[in-house]
């Protein structure tokens, strides 16, 4: 070999010297880890669709008439143990307060039994058009035993919508159509009178199911350990 070139010497590979089962056990430990998550008998918990409030938020300031029961004064309350969704809508509405309804309806029959711990009641913000009549027939078409509720009070109806923070205007036109706009969101109450839940427009059917059950477990539980 000439002078000034370096030796070249060939090296034999180092032949892969662990035993089968510690190779077999290293390739499958992620599919084992894998096969554990998907298969796990915890299911994860549901997370709330609704809006809790961030503090305390009483809604049983002023009662209303409760058309479905005689005229009797109603307050935003549930029954002890029990849980009320409340509503501010009005029968002409073409598509929300129907939407909305339908979807409550839709969950209390995912309930089950537990349906009937709720009650539903409807406030309406078109109190000049909405009798009683038309608003009882509206909101038990939907649940039969929903309560109705209509003031011809202004300031009561404004300040029991604000206690929730629900909107709402009614105007006329000069050619004497009734433009009315209000919020689209249910709220859940408690035995109580304060806000538990805000749900928006728009929610799924089955997470407000979902959502009640949450909470009717955490009244429950509530009621075990006092």
């Amino acid at each position: 070999m000439p002078d000034g070139l370096p030796t070249l010497r060939l090296v034999r590979p180092v032949p892969l010297r662990a035993r089968p089962s510690t190779l077999v056990a290293a390739l499958l430990a992620p599919l084992a880890v894998a096969s554990l998550a998907a298969c796990g008998d915890d299911e994860p918990a549901h997370q709330l669709v609704g809006f809790r409030p961030s503090a305390a938020q009483p809604v049983d300031v002023v009662a209303l008439d409760d058309a479905a029961n005689g005229g009797a004064p109603f307050e935003f309350r549930a029954e002890p143990g029990g849980l009320l969704v409340a509503y501010f809508g009005y029968t002409s509405c073409p598509d929300v307060c129907p939407t909305s309804l339908a979807l409550l309806k839709s969950a209390l029959t995912d309930l089950g039994d537990d349906a009937d711990r709720i009650d539903l009641a409807m406030a309406t913000v078109d109190p000049d058009r909405d009798t009683g009549e038309i608003l009882t027939g509206y909101v038990q078409s939907f649940v039969d035993d929903a309560h109705a509720l209509r003031t011809e009070d202004p300031d009561a109806l404004r300040r029991v919508a604000d206690a929730f923070g629900a909107s709402y205007s009614v105007t006329t036109g000069d050619d004497g159509d009734v433009e009315v706009s209000h919020t689209g969101s249910m709220f859940l109450v408690d035995d109580q009178g304060d806000l538990l839940l805000t749900w928006p427009f728009g929610v799924q059917g089955d997470d407000v199911a979902a959502d009640l059950e949450v909470i009717l477990d955490e009244i429950d539980t509530r009621g075990a350990t006092s």
